[in-house]
């Protein structure tokens, strides 16, 4: 529809699989060249994950059409396949002709054929998409078909590709011995901002466009916080974008455009702002602390002489006789039925009043608790007040207190979810440096010194990602950073730097710096096992730096 409109050959943002639109940023054409590697280098089980929608199925297709003459790919698509029914759509692909032999023949086929092609150097790679949802018993059989080997090399390659579902289903106990068995294992992280305006500009030309960049800076930035860096979302927005802007008659998408777009989208979500959310916690918060206050005015129950005394501010007058009732006699005189001795308290009082309550104190005097009232800090305004009327005072402190105790919970609360950020350069700007961690003496050393080493690192460098972790999980870094001497390895090989997810701010380890991706994932087999147990893979040094901007 908006073709002509735009000067296009062809509709740039199908999100169905084109391999002519191949993007190669975003470490995607490096991965592309380690899967070539591994298969031909006969490898073993490779393993790829990555988001929905971040390109999986499209570097499935583009891998089977780079791949040698020699060798012969088979691609599963169904993932429900059981493990009998894995081994027959093998050989059926294989044209072994055994659609009613049993499945222990059937094995016995498949080996042959796959000795007989090894003999005159051709190779057969088993390419499984979508391997996250396949039953857990057919993964199994995957591994035993990973047994197929003759004395030199595997018969078989085998290629999965999966969400990151498929990493939990490999770190179940009983699927340790498949992933042993991955050699290489890669993952296809979310495009960032600038990755994002290079494969927009990149498909647009492959399409046939000629003119200027058509995209805005304010409809770039509202597409990559849309689609969060996943390129069949980009697809999509790019897409309903193009259409809004032939709607309206023009040539260049602005952020009115990208905005309706966003709106017409499936995965399209309202945002609350941060400021709603604050309003809406220190409402909760208030109606915490104005339920509490009225639970204690509210209570039925006198206190009890222990409690008067803590809530008084001087301990009450000892006194056996209390004060008489006078009594009016016929002549309508007052006769004092009280004792002499009883008029000096009752004068002590009149003259002191704040020392001690009457010791029958009002039945709708609210109960307040002895270990509170004695421990209790007022506001100084409440203090005051308490001079006057210690046990209205006492009935406003919980109120006071919860108010006072959810401020800074909810500051504390705040701090450590989200660390200040640095002042100065802004986020994703050549100098911009992302806050300090908040913990760990090693971490944070290994930080400042990561900051330095990104300003000068080679960027087609390749360092290992170990680990990912919050601002609450940097305990995660300092213990493996601490276990790094026993290991024989050294602390100057390791690497911190920060990265935005879902604009929370996280840290991420990398060790060591190779010249190539074989080399670093040569680095990751020769790894001590407790820095593999978080499936670590390979990344450049420029993603590094791209994402420690953001």
């Amino acid at each position: 529809m908006y073709l002509n409109h735009f000067g296009l050959d062809e509709p740039p943002f199908r999100i169905t699989p084109h391999t002519d639109f191949f993007f190669g940023g975003a470490n995607r054409g490096a991965t592309l060249e380690a899967l070539l590697y591994a298969i031909t280098h006969d490898e073993g089980i490779v393993k790829v994950s990555g988001e929905v929608g971040s390109g999986k199925t499209m570097l499935c297709r583009v891998l089977m059409e780079r791949l040698p003459e020699q060798v012969q790919t088979i691609l599963l698509s169904n993932p429900s396949l059981s493990r009998d029914e894995l081994i027959y759509a093998i050989a059926e692909e294989l044209d072994l002709g055994t659609q009613n032999e049993r499945l222990s023949l059937v094995l016995l086929k498949l080996q042959e054929n796959l000795i007989t092609r090894y003999s005159e150097s051709q190779r057969v790679v088993l390419l499984i998409d979508e391997a996250h949802a396949m039953p857990q018993e057919t993964l199994e059989q995957v591994r035993l078909l990973s047994n197929l080997e003759s004395s030199h090399s595997k018969l078989l390659q085998i290629v999965l590709f999966g969400q990151p579902e498929l990493d939990e289903h490999l770190s179940m106990p009983h699927m340790r011995q498949l992933k042993e068995r991955i050699t290489h294992s890669f993952r296809l992280e979310p495009l960032l901002r600038s990755d994002v305006e290079a494969y927009l500009d990149f498909r647009m030309r492959a399409a046939g466009y000629r003119g200027p960049k058509v995209f805005a800076a304010d409809a770039l930035r509202r597409i990559v916080k849309a689609s969060e860096g996943l390129t069949r979302r980009v697809n999509i927005l790019a897409d309903k974008s193009l259409l809004a802007a032939f709607a309206d008659n023009e040539h260049g998408i602005t952020a009115r455009h990208v905005n309706r777009a966003i709106r017409d989208s499936a995965f399209y979500h309202p945002s609350i702002s941060k400021a709603k959310i604050g309003l809406a916690a220190g409402g909760v918060a208030a109606g915490l602390a104005l339920g509490l206050g009225l639970h204690y005015l509210l209570s039925p129950s006198p206190p009890s002489p222990a409690q008067a005394a803590a809530v008084s501010a001087v301990p009450a007058q000892p006194a056996a006789i209390a004060p008489a009732v006078p009594a009016i006699d016929p002549s309508g005189a007052a006769a004092a039925t009280a004792s002499p001795g009883a008029t000096a308290p009752a004068q002590q009082q009149t003259a002191q009043p704040a020392a001690a309550p009457p010791m029958t104190p009002a039945p709708s005097a609210p109960a307040v608790p002895a270990a509170i009232a004695a421990t209790k800090q007022l506001p100084p305004s409440v203090a005051a007040k308490s001079t006057v009327a210690p046990v209205a005072a006492a009935q406003t402190a919980p109120a006071a207190q919860a108010a006072a105790t959810a401020a800074p919970v909810r500051a504390a609360a705040a701090a450590i979810e989200q660390p200040a950020a640095p002042t100065g350069a802004k986020p994703g700007s050549m100098n911009y440096q992302p806050p300090m961690p908040a913990a760990g003496s090693n971490t944070r050393e290994r930080f400042a010194a990561t900051q330095e080493w990104l300003k000068s690192a080679p960027g087609d460098r390749y360092s290992i990602q170990l680990l990912t972790a919050g601002t609450r999980d940097l305990r995660r870094l300092e213990e493996l950073l601490a276990r790094a001497p026993g290991r024989n390895l050294e602390l100057s090989d390791f690497y911190v730097y920060g990265v935005k997810i879902d604009e929370q701010q996280y840290y991420r380890l990398a060790y060591g710096l190779y010249p190539t991706i074989a080399d670093a994932n040569q680095g990751i087999h020769a790894l001590p096992p407790v820095y593999r147990q978080f499936a670590p893979y390979q990344r450049s040094v420029e993603r590094m730096r791209s994402q420690n901007r953001q």
